[in-house]
Order: structure tokens, then C-alpha cells, then sequence
């Protein structure tokens, strides 16, 4: 097959998460503002998950494809008992919720609705192998996310199955020195979604050797562990760029790159404070670009760091037309705030970038909790043989939206404090309603438990 041919059937396909039905306001995220100013409030999971399946379904009829990645098992009442909590489940619940309440509010977590940091994913067209590649991040930052990885695993296997077109590689030690956050820290820039690309990884730290970091929130990616998933994909010199991330943005809130900088073919629209050397970044990429690179560089006297992180600007998605074009997908938040929403008309609708269009989304559940549209999403570039051999029922069409809509609207609570974390039916009901998703899309048992 031509460069060209490949070119044209490859599609990139976003994976969004489902969001759970312990969908809560705990705070638990360290360094993301807006986590930690909504701590304590109460949450509306149904309308969580509805908002994520409304943005879902209007990027599907506007032609984008589109997937779904189901939620967790939460409560994890598994993590708690490893933890020393006894007894039946009502029990266990009860204990942790009086003796360590945190760690309750962790393993009710929803925060897998955030595939972006899910996995690493590399497109067959960039390795020898002609196969779609996959790591699944070990999220070892922080306890609520460090429970995901394994589940992840299986969820990634079981749709990602076939072993002519996937590969799946090991995940990170759950160590320090290999901290990995997923696709939140990567970015592929190239020509069209089927040709070669390059992989622009952006640390916030190096565990062996150092250099200066931040001081107030921490470094969640290593230099270390972008470069293991580089040589686990095959990825050669030529084919990434390792960049660190501006400490300054992360002590302001950007807790993740894709807080301050999204890219989409060979588009780079950053925030001038997105990375320690910017100048040298651009450099190393334009040097291994087949295309040429597109800077869409936003000036902190535009947006300031603090707009950029209550907006969340840059967690937009960037989407490409068939005509060339790009549409940017942004939360609500953008339109409301004026700066922003006059830097969104007069800069990235200027004319000298392919971006065309602007969509604007709510998703204020998932925002209050720290995460935006690009943070609802994993990137997979398909062929469409590719997409062929994809396990489940798991693209989106017009029937399973209207199935998934129905699911959410028989299982998920329209209020969950806090408080509400202890209540036992709440595992009952967060178990059934998984088992019925694990047949409605068709991806075997990827949980750990069993209904009776």
C-alpha cells in the first residue's frame, strides 16, 4: 500500500471515558486547582457521564470517530482490605470511613474517566512492526490513580485484541524515578494521521541527574520513564523529542502538559510558559518533521498561566477536517471568561493556522473535578483494517449512544456527597450497573468481581 493510501484510510479515533457511578467531588489531586477548590461539594455523576456521552455523540455526528472506554470497579474495597479493613463490605466501608476517610475517598475515586492517562499509544505507522502500540501508564503520583493500571491493562487488551494489529508492552515500575501519566505528556505531531510521526514527550522531572523542578506542586511525568515507553515502542532519535515542562506552569496548576499545550497533525497550539526551553523544543521538532511544523504560540500577556488553568484553554481537543481544516473543541468555561474567549477569535482564527472553527462544550462535572475535553480522551490513529479487528462493541454509532444513555439513566445517582462514599448500597449498585456494561459493549470481564 502507497504512503498515500495508508494515509487516507487512517483515522484517529477518540476514546473517551465513561464516567463512573462514583463520580465525587474528594479533592484527592494534588497540584490540579481546580480539584482541590472543589473538594468536599457535592457531585452529580449522571449528569457526569450524560455531559460526557452529549460531547461524545455531537463530535460523532459532526463526522469525527468516536469510542468509548468504560469506567472502573468503584468503590475498590479490594485496595481497602489490603489495607487492613475487615469484615463484610458494610463494615469495611464503615471503618474507613471513620478511620481514614482519605483513603475512602481514593478508592471511590471516578478518575479513570480521564483517558488521557490511560495509556501511551504509538500508530503502526510509526513502527517497524506495522502494529498499534500500547503502555498503559502506572499512575503511581497518587494512591487514587495508582489503583488503575491493572484494570486498564485488561480493559486495553480485551479491545485491543488482536495480535496482528496491537501490541501491548509492559507497565512502568511504580516507582519515582519512573512516574508515567499517560498521553497527557505526549504528543504525536505529523502531516496526515497515516503518515510517519514525530513524538514530542514532555517531562516534568529527571529522576537520574536532575534539573531544576518545581517547588510548590509536583513533577508527575520522568525523562525516565518517557524514554522506557520510547525504546518499549521503538521509537528511534529521529522520532521523538524529549522536552522538559516549564516548572513555573506546573507550580501555577499545569499539572499535565496537555494543561498548557495540544497538538494535532503538524499544529503545536502552546502557551508561551508550556515548556523550559521553548525555543530548543521547536527546533528538535521542525529538524525531525517530514511536515513542516505549525507554532500556534499564546502569550502570557494574551492568557495568563491562571486563565489558561481555570479555562482550560489548552485541554481543548484539536480535531482534523477533511478539507485541512481543524475544529478545537473547548470546555464552556473558555466562552465565559473574555480574555480567553477574544484570544480563541483573534489568534487561533487568524487565518495562518489550519484552525477554523470553534465548538463549545459543557462538561462543568467533569472541569469542577480538574479535567477538560482533551482530558476526557485517549487518541488512537486506526486503519481501518485496524478498526476492523477492534474487540467489543465499543465505537460509538447513533444505537449505542442511545443504549449508553439508557444504562446511565437506570444506574447513577443524581447527588453523591462526600458522606454518601459509605453507603453500601452504593457498591451494590456500582457493581450491577458494570456487569450490564461489560455485556452491553461486548468486552468480556475485564473486572475482578463477580455478582451472585
Amino acid at each position: 500500500m502507497s504512503e498515500g493510501s495508508m494515509s487516507e484510510e487512517v483515522r484517529e479515533v477518540n476514546f473517551d471515558g465513561l464516567v463512573g457511578p462514583t463520580h465525587n467531588y474528594a479533592g484527592l489531586a494534588h497540584g490540579n486547582v481546580a480539584s482541590m477548590r472543589h473538594g468536599g461539594l457535592t457531585a452529580n455523576p449522571r449528569e457526569a457521564a450524560l455531559q460526557g456521552l452529549d460531547k461524545m455523540k455531537s463530535l460523532m455526528e459532526a463526522g469525527y470517530a468516536q469510542g468509548v472506554l468504560p469506567p472502573q470497579q468503584r468503590p475498590d474495597l479490594g485496595a481497602l482490605r489490603d489495607l487492613g479493613f475487615t469484615g463484610d463490605d458494610a463494615s469495611v466501608l464503615a471503618r474507613a470511613a471513620q478511620e481514614a476517610p482519605q483513603l475512602l475517598r481514593a478508592v471511590c475515586s471516578a478518575s479513570s474517566m480521564w483517558t488521557a492517562n490511560a495509556a501511551t499509544v504509538t500508530p503502526s505507522a510509526d513502527v517497524s512492526d506495522g502494529r498499534v502500540h500500547f503502555t498503559a501508564a502506572n499512575l503511581q503520583s497518587s494512591f487514587h490513580r495508582y489503583l488503575e493500571p491493572r484494570t486498564t491493562a485488561r480493559v486495553l487488551a480485551a479491545m485491543f485484541r488482536d495480535e496482528t494489529h496491537f501490541a501491548h508492552h509492559p507497565v512502568l515500575p511504580a516507582t519515582p524515578a519512573f512516574s508515567d501519566e499517560g498521553a497527557a505528556n505526549h504528543t504525536r505531531l505529523s502531516g496526515a494521521h497515516g503518515e510517519p510521526g514525530v513524538h514530542l514527550f514532555v517531562y516534568g522531572r529527571q529522576a537520574f541527574g536532575g534539573q531544576h523542578g518545581p517547588t510548590r506542586y509536583p513533577a508527575r511525568q520522568t525523562l525516565e520513564a518517557s524514554q522506557a515507553i520510547a525504546r518499549q515502542h521503538g521509537l528511534s532519535d529521529a522520532q521523538t523529542v524529549f522536552a522538559q515542562q516549564n516548572p513555573e506552569a506546573i507550580d501555577a496548576g499545569v499539572f499535565h502538559n496537555d494543561v498548557i499545550a495540544v497538538g494535532n497533525g503538524p499544529v503545536l497550539l502552546y502557551h508561551d510558559m508550556a515548556f523550559r526551553d521553548e525555543d530548543a523544543t521547536l527546533d528538535a521538532l521542525r529538524a525531525r518533521m517530514a511536515s513542516p511544523l505549525i507554532p500556534v504560540r499564546v502569550p502570557s500577556e494574551a492568557v495568563s498561566l491562571e486563565d489558561a488553568v481555570s479555562t482550560y484553554l489548552f485541554n481543548s481537543q484539536l480535531l482534523s477536517n477533511p478539507d485541512g481544516s481543524m475544529t478545537l473543541v473547548v470546555p464552556g468555561e473558555c466562552q465565559e471568561n473574555e480574555t480567553v474567549w477574544r484570544t480563541i477569535q483573534d489568534l487561533l482564527l487568524a487565518g495562518y493556522n489550519p484552525i477554523s472553527e470553534v465548538l463549545v462544550k459543557d462538561v462543568k462535572q467533569s472541569m469542577r473535578n480538574g479535567g477538560g475535553p482533551a482530558c476526557l480522551r485517549l487518541r488512537v490513529a486506526l486503519s481501518s483494517a485496524e478498526r476492523q479487528a477492534l474487540g467489543g462493541r465499543v465505537l460509538l454509532d447513533e444505537a449505542l449512544h442511545g443504549d449508553l444513555t439508557a444504562w446511565v439513566e437506570r444506574h447513577y445517582r443524581d447527588r453523591l456527597a462526600p458522606e454518601d462514599l459509605a453507603d453500601p448500597q452504593l457498591v451494590q449498585e456500582s457493581l450491577t450497573a458494570l456487569d450490564e456494561l461489560t455485556q452491553l459493549l461486548g468486552i468480556g470481564n475485564v473486572y475482578s468481581f463477580q455478582l451472585e
